[in-house]
């Protein structure tokens, strides 16, 4: 099993910054990707940024592109999602993700099937 703790998240004003974290415990030798996702009120959750463990290699969604990164500490199993720039749409409940990618290469997962493991979520609030 692993276990993923998401925190960081809170009130912020549209513009301002904002640092995600996620803490993975447990059997961490099952997964070998991390990613991001949210959701906001009445829409489905959409994918947000992602990271191979070994490698580096990242994927961003459009709508985050230079304005999030993604960054990773393999040492401490954790994963950040420093973000920039917010603006009111950003506002929704940040999940994260761990999953076991058989993709070629530094292939990232960017779909929510793709991931076996999620945290119970952390709220980021963008107000105008």
């Amino acid at each position: 099993q692993v276990q993923l703790a998401e925190s960081g998240g809170g009130l912020v004003q549209a513009g301002g910054s904002l640092r995600l974290s996620c803490a993975a415990s447990g059997h961490t030798f099952s997964w070998n990707a991390m990613g991001w996702f949210r959701q906001a009120p009445g829409k489905v959750r959409e994918f947000v940024a992602a990271v191979r463990w070994s490698g580096g290699s990242r994927y961003f969604a459009d709508s985050v592109k230079g304005r999030f990164t993604i960054s990773r500490d393999n040492d401490k199993n954790m994963m950040y999602l420093p973000m920039s720039r917010l603006k009111s749409e950003d506002t929704a409940v940040y999940y994260c993700a761990a999953g076991l990618s058989y993709g070629s290469g530094q292939y990232v997962p960017r779909f929510g099937y793709e991931y076996a493991y999620w945290g119970q979520g952390t709220q980021v609030t963008v107000s105008p």
